[in-house]
């Protein structure tokens, strides 16, 4: 793709591209488990901001990368990031609704399949991982892309920050402290924005000691954005998010607007977002047209 595109231009190209590698993946099936297949379709297809695998085509063209190598594995990450979401709706987790403005995947076809869907969304994503790019040359690459997102979406990532989420809500505001929340925020939304740094870089053919501070740069950003996500759920409306507003408040939910107030809260997102980009330069990629630095601003300062 050419520089020339200015980034607005050249991200919702990306963006199309996206939508029809998703809506290929997840195509309509027929028999005993269509229903499964409506479900994961409902969840994947009815919008979203598509960051994950806007962020590691970026990174890739940034790295020297083709962006068509990194194309279906960074769809699988928005499955990955997708089936988070099902599950995390459901009324043993946030027992939300309403998702990207329409009804939650467990309200229009039931927990049970939401659940299935959810397992099915994960499963396909690392069938993807473990396949794409075709071809004997890139085997390493598949292989090392399957134990990176592996380790940012497990335990270890972002199920792990998800649980330390949920411990949270049982606790008292003036017993939780900064580096607790830090660490779920790094957790539960930095890990997997983290892979997708490095999965574009990765692509890309940088070895794992060069994809290091584009991992960093990726984990900044996933604090910095859930830090504005916080923000938005205290401020914006259910027709701008796309979901239930005010739910972290009253869940008890662990937020930086609960902690700092809005006023600082704000300023922290900022802060953040400045140590992406400093992890960003660092890296020594290629972004002389700005399209990763307006990426990572538009991400943060977003209006919904």
């Amino acid at each position: 793709m050419s520089t020339l595109y200015p980034p607005d231009t050249l991200l919702l190209g990306w963006r199309q591209e996206i939508e029809a590698t998703l809506g290929h993946v997840l195509a309509d099936a027929q028999g005993p488990a269509a229903t499964v297949r409506k479900a994961m379709r409902h969840a994947v297809l009815g919008g979203g901001k598509r960051l994950r695998p806007l962020l590691s085509l970026a990174v890739c063209r940034a790295c020297g990368g083709r962006t068509e190598d990194v194309l279906v594995p960074a769809a699988a990450l928005e499955l990955v990031h997708t089936y988070s979401l099902v599950h995390d709706d459901l009324p043993a987790m946030d027992d939300d609704a309403l998702r990207r403005g329409r009804p939650t995947v467990h309200v229009v076809f039931g927990e049970a399949t939401a659940i299935l869907a959810g397992d099915a969304l994960l499963t396909l994503a690392f069938e993807l991982l473990a396949t794409h790019p075709p071809g004997d040359l890139a085997a390493a690459r598949r292989a090392d892309a399957v134990a990176l997102v592996a380790r940012a979406a497990g335990a270890a990532g972002m199920v792990g920050g998800q649980q330390a989420d949920l411990e949270a809500e049982r606790m008292a505001p003036e017993s939780l402290e900064a580096g607790h929340l830090r660490w779920i925020h790094a957790h539960k939304t930095g890990a997997l924005l983290g892979g997708a740094a490095e999965l574009g870089a990765l692509h890309a053919g940088w070895d794992a000691v060069r994809r290091r501070p584009l991992g960093r740069f990726g984990q900044a950003l996933g604090l910095a954005f859930q830090i504005a996500d916080d923000i938005l759920d205290a401020t914006a409306s259910e027709e701008a998010l796309g979901k239930t507003p005010g739910k972290d408040a009253r869940s008890g939910k662990a937020t930086y607007p609960l902690l700092f107030g809005l006023a600082e809260s704000r300023r922290m997102a900022e802060e953040q977002m400045e140590a992406a980009l400093a992890e960003l330069r660092a890296a020594g990629v290629a972004d002389g047209d700005g399209v990763l630095t307006a990426l990572t601003r538009g991400a943060v300062r977003r209006q919904a």
